[in-house]
């Protein structure tokens, strides 16, 4: 599942998860940055706002080291179980956001991803294409109310400019044009029950099942 900050793809992900364990599917969810101990301590450092004189080589190389991790630790065992892997952002998300956002380009994220990761790809990526101000606005308006609970900051990111993000958007439209068999763009921009639809008509069909899992 890929898409802007703020999209709705940790909700999307976990309603999915749902319909398809009902199938009698073994499901695993995970994410990344993270998805492992060593993960997600990467992982805070990376979203971490006090993280702010990071270089993007060193931000590409630590997506890269967190990932390498959570194949071999977590994904790879998952799937020599015959378990589904919904994972809530993979190297797509690389290719946006640093190869985008940042301006790295896609060669470095592509080259790293056959060295490190064995050019592992996912079977199906779901794009949630959504507007770049409104998913902005709503992932910071998460971190906000999460911030007053007494979580962990995680909107290092979600401080950066519209130009950014903008970037991040086209790099994800780019990839999709550029490997539509595996990529899916689904609208988000309506209710989360609609764009719920929209998911699971799209695994529906490529599972093969039969209707009634909507």
């Amino acid at each position: 599942m890929e898409g802007l900050d703020g999209c709705g793809k940790s909700t999307q992900l976990v309603k999915l998860a749902d319909v398809l364990r009902a199938r009698g599917f073994s499901v695993l969810v995970t994410r990344e940055p993270g998805g492992t101990a060593i993960g997600e301590k990467i992982r805070r450092v990376l979203l971490d706002t006090a993280t702010s004189n990071l270089s993007p080589m060193a931000e590409l190389a630590l997506m890269f080291a967190s990932r390498a991790q959570h194949i071999a630790e977590v994904i790879h065992p998952a799937l020599a179980e015959s378990t589904i892997v919904l994972c809530d952002r993979f190297t797509d998300s690389t290719e946006a956001y640093q190869g985008g956002g940042r301006k790295l380009g896609s060669a470095p994220v592509r080259q790293l991803h056959r060295i490190l990761c064995g050019d592992l790809q996912p079977d199906l990526t779901i794009l949630m294409e959504s507007e770049v101000a409104a998913s902005v606005e709503r992932a910071r308006h998460r971190n906000k109310n999460r911030n007053g609970r007494g979580k962990t900051d995680e909107n290092r990111f979600e401080q950066e400019s519209r130009a950014f993000f903008g970037r991040v958007r086209t790099a994800y439209l780019a990839i999709a044009a550029r490997e539509p068999q595996r990529v899916v763009v689904v609208n988000a921009r309506g209710t989360a029950a609609e764009t719920h639809a929209r998911i699971v008509e799209v695994v529906r069909q490529r599972l093969k099942l039969a209707a009634k899992t909507a």
